[in-house]
């Protein structure tokens, strides 16, 4: 393992931490029905019937588990 041979600044270990940033979640926005709606990407969604019951999972459009 590597050993620092020498103390590193206050300044430096602080400089090399900001750039440690957090990133937004990148959405993907799909219709469904006249719907709006954002998923994660390369995620499998869940199909509900009309009152809101989960039926199955799919993914790119096909059947991939059931619920």
């Amino acid at each position: 393992m590597a050993v620092p041979k020498r103390k590193q600044s206050r300044s430096n270990t602080h400089a090399r931490r900001s750039q440690w940033k957090a990133a937004p979640v990148q959405l993907v926005k799909t219709v469904e029905n006249g719907k709006v709606t954002y998923s994660l990407p390369h995620r499998a969604k869940v199909v509900e019937d009309s009152a809101g019951t989960a039926l199955y999972m799919e993914y790119k459009g096909r059947k991939v588990a059931d619920v």
